[in-house]
């Protein structure tokens, strides 16, 4: 009889190769590459713009495209911030009157006053011109109307400076010439 166990023999191997994974892996690392070379050839990179379109408005009065010799007294570039000087606009055919003051000038709030003419317009014309132009620009209508019963209209924006800042427009007489107004620029105690 044959003995059954016979000499000890070495167990059976299975070896199994890391080639296959590693060739998956290599072919995962060759594709990324590929795709970030892509990206980096084709990025055009960040730009940032920094000037803005003004929409145009139609209809209306008529933008004048130098408002700052009527309102030149306001105009204050140590006083208002940047982002703030789209808030002075006046239509065409309008000059200022004398009186202009800054009541608050050193007190701590920006305040300045100035009396203005338009010529050939009415009050509706010069409120609605200033809804538009101020509404394009970004500043919000928050009151029309004051309460002794003249033509009003403020508006509201916040500065770069931390404060919100107020614009107004008050019709003080109207005639066959035209019509006198005030334009008023306000820096409000409240901040952003």
């Amino acid at each position: 009889m044959s003995d059954a166990s016979g000499p000890p023999k070495p167990p059976l191997t299975t070896t199994t190769s890391i080639w296959p994974a590693a060739a998956i892996l290599g072919l995962a690392v060759v594709m990324l590459t590929v795709f970030l070379v892509i990206n980096l050839a084709t990025s055009e990179g960040v730009t940032k713009e920094t000037t803005t379109t003004i929409p145009v408005v139609v209809g209306g009065l008529a933008l004048d495209p130098h408002p700052g010799t009527a309102l030149q007294y306001c105009l204050q570039s140590q006083e208002v911030p940047s982002n703030i000087d789209d808030g002075f606009v006046v239509p065409v055919d309008t000059s200022a009157r004398p009186g202009a003051n800054t009541p608050d000038l050193g007190a701590g709030e920006f305040d300045c006053v100035e009396p203005m003419s338009t010529a050939k317009t009415s009050s509706a014309a010069l409120i609605n011109f200033f809804k538009a132009q101020l509404g394009a620009r970004g500043w919000s209508l928050f009151s029309q109307g004051s309460p002794n019963g003249d033509a009003q209209a403020l508006f509201q924006k916040a500065g770069d400076d931390g404060f919100y800042w107020e614009v107004g427009v008050t019709v003080k007489a109207v005639s066959a010439a035209g019509v006198d107004w005030t334009f008023e620029i306000y820096q409000n105690s409240e901040t952003v």
